[in-house]
Protein backbone atom coordinates (compact mmCIF):
# COMPACT_ATOMS: atom_id res chain seq x y z
CA UNK A 1 0.00 0.00 0.00
CA UNK A 2 0.83 3.85 -1.35
CA UNK A 3 1.20 6.39 1.89
CA UNK A 4 -1.32 8.72 1.23
CA UNK A 5 -4.15 11.10 3.04
CA UNK A 6 -6.02 8.42 4.21
CA UNK A 7 -2.97 6.30 6.23
CA UNK A 8 -3.94 7.15 9.75
CA UNK A 9 -1.51 8.77 11.86
CA UNK A 10 0.51 6.18 14.57
CA UNK A 11 -1.56 8.28 17.21
CA UNK A 12 -4.68 7.09 15.45
CA UNK A 13 -3.12 3.46 14.54
CA UNK A 14 -2.16 3.10 18.69
CA UNK A 15 -5.93 4.23 20.01
CA UNK A 16 -5.41 8.02 20.71
CA UNK A 17 -4.91 9.28 24.45
CA UNK A 18 -6.73 6.98 25.96
CA UNK A 19 -4.89 4.18 25.25
CA UNK A 20 -1.09 6.26 25.19
CA UNK A 21 -2.43 6.83 28.73
CA UNK A 22 -2.80 3.17 29.30
CA UNK A 23 0.61 2.57 28.17
CA UNK A 24 2.16 5.40 30.25
CA UNK A 25 0.42 4.02 33.07
CA UNK A 26 1.12 0.03 33.10
CA UNK A 27 4.89 1.48 32.04
CA UNK A 28 5.07 3.62 35.14
CA UNK A 29 3.74 0.99 37.78
CA UNK A 30 6.29 -1.58 36.42
CA UNK A 31 9.37 1.45 36.79
CA UNK A 32 8.44 1.66 40.45
CA UNK A 33 9.02 -1.88 41.26
CA UNK A 34 12.25 -2.01 39.12
CA UNK A 35 15.51 -1.90 41.15
CA UNK A 36 17.61 0.23 37.94
CA UNK A 37 14.63 2.84 36.95
CA UNK A 38 12.71 3.31 39.78
CA UNK A 39 15.70 6.10 41.74
CA UNK A 40 15.69 7.48 38.11
CA UNK A 41 11.90 8.32 39.16
CA UNK A 42 12.13 8.83 42.76
CA UNK A 43 9.92 11.89 43.31
CA UNK A 44 8.23 12.10 40.32
CA UNK A 45 5.80 13.94 39.57
CA UNK A 46 2.36 12.67 39.66
CA UNK A 47 1.14 13.85 36.30
CA UNK A 48 4.27 12.37 34.87
CA UNK A 49 2.51 8.72 33.46
CA UNK A 50 0.20 12.00 31.74
CA UNK A 51 2.79 14.11 30.80
CA UNK A 52 4.50 11.25 28.68
CA UNK A 53 1.58 10.26 27.44
CA UNK A 54 0.71 13.50 26.08
CA UNK A 55 4.24 13.79 24.57
CA UNK A 56 4.31 10.61 22.74
CA UNK A 57 0.58 11.96 21.33
CA UNK A 58 2.01 14.54 19.91
CA UNK A 59 5.23 12.96 18.67
CA UNK A 60 3.31 10.42 17.17
CA UNK A 61 0.78 12.67 15.51
CA UNK A 62 -2.01 13.65 17.92
CA UNK A 63 -2.51 17.26 19.15
CA UNK A 64 0.04 19.39 20.30
CA UNK A 65 -1.26 18.96 24.01
CA UNK A 66 1.91 18.75 25.51
CA UNK A 67 3.15 22.23 23.83
CA UNK A 68 -0.23 23.13 25.17
CA UNK A 69 0.30 22.11 28.18
CA UNK A 70 3.85 21.87 29.35
CA UNK A 71 6.11 23.86 27.00
CA UNK A 72 6.98 21.72 23.86
CA UNK A 73 10.60 20.70 23.43
CA UNK A 74 12.69 23.03 25.61
CA UNK A 75 10.34 21.85 28.63
CA UNK A 76 10.92 18.29 27.69
CA UNK A 77 14.91 18.46 26.92
CA UNK A 78 15.23 20.34 30.85
CA UNK A 79 13.69 17.53 32.50
CA UNK A 80 16.96 15.24 30.94
CA UNK A 81 19.57 17.92 31.41
CA UNK A 82 22.56 16.72 33.58
CA UNK A 83 20.42 12.96 34.71
CA UNK A 84 23.30 11.40 33.29
CA UNK A 85 20.98 8.47 31.76
CA UNK A 86 23.04 5.00 31.44
CA UNK A 87 22.88 2.43 28.89
CA UNK A 88 21.81 0.00 31.05
CA UNK A 89 18.49 2.64 31.71
CA UNK A 90 17.97 3.12 28.67
CA UNK A 91 17.56 -0.66 27.85
CA UNK A 92 15.44 -1.09 30.75
CA UNK A 93 13.48 1.80 29.90
CA UNK A 94 12.77 0.12 26.52
CA UNK A 95 12.09 -3.54 27.91
CA UNK A 96 9.70 -2.25 30.39
CA UNK A 97 7.98 0.21 28.05
CA UNK A 98 7.52 -2.67 24.95
CA UNK A 99 6.56 -5.02 28.38
CA UNK A 100 3.82 -2.33 29.23
CA UNK A 101 2.66 -1.90 25.43
CA UNK A 102 2.13 -5.73 25.03
CA UNK A 103 0.17 -5.30 28.55
CA UNK A 104 -2.66 -2.73 27.91
CA UNK A 105 -2.08 -4.46 23.88
CA UNK A 106 -1.30 -1.69 21.92
CA UNK A 107 -1.46 -2.76 18.11
CA UNK A 108 1.09 -5.82 17.43
CA UNK A 109 1.53 -5.31 13.76
CA UNK A 110 4.72 -5.25 12.50
CA UNK A 111 4.46 -2.39 10.84
CA UNK A 112 3.28 -0.20 13.96
CA UNK A 113 5.83 -2.09 16.02
CA UNK A 114 8.34 -0.95 13.84
CA UNK A 115 7.43 2.31 13.78
CA UNK A 116 6.60 2.32 17.66
CA UNK A 117 10.03 1.11 18.72
CA UNK A 118 11.96 3.22 15.86
CA UNK A 119 10.88 6.32 17.98
CA UNK A 120 11.81 4.95 21.10
CA UNK A 121 15.58 3.79 20.33
CA UNK A 122 15.52 7.75 18.84
CA UNK A 123 14.08 9.43 21.71
CA UNK A 124 16.25 7.54 24.07
CA UNK A 125 19.69 7.95 22.83
CA UNK A 126 18.86 11.13 22.30
CA UNK A 127 17.63 11.52 26.30
CA UNK A 128 21.38 9.77 27.39
CA UNK A 129 23.67 12.54 24.98
CA UNK A 130 21.38 15.18 26.51
CA UNK A 131 21.74 14.19 29.77
CA UNK A 132 25.13 13.64 29.90
CA UNK A 133 27.29 15.95 32.12
CA UNK A 134 28.80 17.68 29.45
CA UNK A 135 26.40 17.47 27.13
CA UNK A 136 25.68 20.74 24.59
CA UNK A 137 22.00 19.87 23.72
CA UNK A 138 20.40 21.50 20.63
CA UNK A 139 18.35 23.77 21.79
CA UNK A 140 15.06 25.26 20.18
CA UNK A 141 14.20 21.77 18.19
CA UNK A 142 10.67 21.14 17.96
CA UNK A 143 8.69 18.39 19.37
CA UNK A 144 9.10 15.55 16.74
CA UNK A 145 7.00 13.99 14.68
CA UNK A 146 7.41 10.44 13.75
CA UNK A 147 5.22 8.54 11.25
CA UNK A 148 5.45 5.11 9.46
CA UNK A 149 8.51 5.15 8.22
CA UNK A 150 9.01 2.68 5.11
CA UNK A 151 6.19 0.10 6.21
CA UNK A 152 2.85 1.64 6.15
CA UNK A 153 -0.09 -0.51 7.92
CA UNK A 154 -0.78 -3.12 5.39
CA UNK A 155 -5.06 -2.25 5.30
CA UNK A 156 -6.85 -4.51 2.89
CA UNK A 157 -8.28 -2.79 0.12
Amino acid sequence: MIKDQSTPSLYTWAGGAEALLRLTEAFYRRVADDAVLAPVFAGMDPGHARYVALWLGEVFGGPAAYTAERGGYEFMLAKHLGRAITEEQRRRWLNLIMDAADEVALPDDPEFRAAFVSYLEWGTRLAVQNSAPDAKPYHGAPVPKWGWGEAPPYLKE
